[in-house]
């Protein structure tokens, strides 16, 4: 059966930086081990098996920098081997302690298979995930694109020499961990102003996404609205994203992940179980902290976690499946209704955090498996494609001029800039500024090795600070101490560092605990805060 439609699929991998050597167990180094275990593992795993059976996944997957430096990073490899023995440990004792309820021991037997699933992955790869992501995108399965260096909302970083550092950095840091150039590049949040078009451009990368109202809302994107790509006047290819096929995964009230049969996510044993048992898996702090073990299920709209029902992961999978062929049989009626009212052949272009499938939406990835394998085996008239693909093969795409806008909460930069975070920026552009001003007067200059170590790290120390997980966790109240600590820490580092630079007067001992501990972009050279020559 001919194609009604084609399918972008975009996964944007993504966590900050986090990295305590210092610390045998730092809680937020759990935000790492839980999305590996609950998410990369899976979807990898996924992604194997069905290139295995000749199925071709065809997704697209955006692995942010910051990401891939604690996938490769051997301190975390070896907390992170810790980490699911440790749970692997805890499961054996809880088959153990629910003899009694059959339905909460086939939970337990559920996870003993993802954890120990998750430990002969590593042991496989030697803990580097890297691998078999390079391994899928080699043999044609899989596009792998990347995003800015340190996760910064571009639009709101105000120099340009900032923004330039951002995309140039990542893509150094892509050819490096891929060996090839990123074919694309994931706006942060989807954050986009009219510069980036030539920025992006400039710096190697063919194509991008937008939200939706960024083409949608501009009135000139020609009749095929969002369902094709557009071209700016630099030549960059931009996607829009679908927001009716985006809606209906990512909502918890109104999408799939929303209903009853799935797994509640804030139930935990770390808080329900008896604080002695629980104890020797809490961290050093013993201060109670999800372990990961759920056992109940959504329930209902409404119901507190006190009233939560017993999760049924066989029931849950079964509604997986069934909300699987759900999406395909919107999609086909959707790319049915644009042929129709437009004429054409659409593009729809389904974009999510790649978290959302494993850790927050726990039957996430047996969904989008699901999803991959139905097209094939029931021949529905629907592709998978990746950017470069659909590119490559469609007709020279319209010219459009997107319009400043994110994904965010009301469409613009709102979570990322208001009153619960905006005292973090002075501290970050003072950074920036000084860097940038160091940067120009050193460009030209022989420097010694301690000078040059300490100028890169303050560019490394730069970067880190302009994340756009600080402001946001400031917004939601999430870990805001730490997130705080982390925005002024890098900030001052650097100032320091510059500082130092300047006077002659480096610091070898704590630059060398600096280098340690925020070890990304090892290739890093600080010139690339330096602005354009003009003549």
């Amino acid at each position: 059966m001919s194609s009604r439609g084609s399918l972008v699929l975009v996964l944007h991998a993504h966590l900050p930086f986090v990295n305590h050597p210092q610390d045998s167990a730092f809680l937020e180094e759990n935000w790492f081990f839980e999305a590996v275990v609950e998410t990369y593992v899976p979807l990898i795993s996924c992604l194997e098996r069905l290139a295995a059976e000749g199925i071709r996944p065809g997704v697209t997957i955006s692995v942010s920098p910051t990401l891939g430096a604690m996938l490769e990073n051997e301190a975390l490899e070896k907390k992170l081997a810790l980490y699911v023995e440790s749970r692997l440990e805890l499961i054996e004792k809880e088959l153990e302690r629910l003899q009694g309820d059959p339905l909460m021991q086939r939970t337990a037997s559920y996870y003993r298979d993802l954890y120990e699933s998750a430990a002969e992955m590593l042991h496989k790869y030697s803990g580097d995930l890297i691998t078999p992501l390079k391994a899928l995108q080699h043999a044609g399965q899989i596009e792998i694109i990347t995003t800015s260096a340190t996760h910064a909302v571009l639009p709101l970083l105000a120099r340009p020499e900032a923004v330039r550092a951002q995309l140039s950095v990542a893509a150094e840091d892509y050819l490096d961990r891929f060996n090839r150039k990123a074919p694309g590049f994931w706006l942060p949040e989807c954050a986009y102003d009219p510069r980036l078009s030539s920025y992006l451009k400039l710096s190697g990368y063919n194509y991008t996404f937008t939200e939706t109202h960024a083409i949608a809302g501009r009135g000139e994107s020609g009749p095929n609205g969002v369902y094709s790509p557009y071209r700016t006047s630099s030549g960059l290819g931009v996607f829009a994203r679908d927001a009716e096929s985006s809606r209906e995964v990512w909502s918890a009230q109104s999408g799939y992940p929303g209903d009853p049969a799935y797994r509640e996510f804030y139930r935990d044993l770390g808080y329900d179980g008896d604080y002695e048992y629980v104890r020797p898996y809490l961290g050093a702090d013993g201060n109670r902290r999800p372990l990961g073990l759920k056992y109940h299920r959504i329930t209902g709209a409404g119901s507190d976690l006190s009233s939560k029902l017993p999760y049924d992961p066989d029931a849950a999978l079964a509604r997986a499946a069934e909300h699987a062929s759900d999406f395909l049989s919107r999609r086909v009626r959707q790319a049915d209704e644009v042929y129709s009212s437009r004429g054409i052949r659409p593009l729809i272009v389904s974009c999510y955090d790649a978290e959302l499938f494993g850790h927050w939406w726990f039957e996430g990835p047996a969904f989008l498996e699901a999803v991959i394998r139905k097209i094939r085996q029931e021949r529905l008239p629907l592709q998978f494609v990746t950017p470069s693909e659909y590119l490559n093969s469609c007709q020279e795409p319209e010219e459009a001029a997107p319009a400043i806008s994110s994904w965010g909460e009301k469409g613009y930069f709102d979570p990322w800039v208001n009153e619960s975070n905006d005292y973090i920026y002075p501290a970050v552009y003072a950074a920036t500024d000084k860097m940038i001003e160091t940067a120009n007067r050193f460009r030209n200059q022989d420097l010694n090795s301690l000078a040059q170590r300490a100028l890169n790290q303050a560019g490394r120390e730069t970067l880190l600070s302009q994340s756009s997980d600080w402001p946001f966790l400031l917004y939601i109240g999430s870990h805001a101490d730490y997130a705080r600590g982390r925005v002024s820490d890098h900030a001052a580092n650097a100032l320091k560092l510059l500082a130092e630079v300047a006077e002659r007067n480096v610091d070898e001992r704590a630059l060398s605990e600096l280098e340690k501990k925020n070890n990304i972009f090892p290739r890093l050279d600080f010139r690339v805060f330096a602005s354009v020559s003009r003549f």
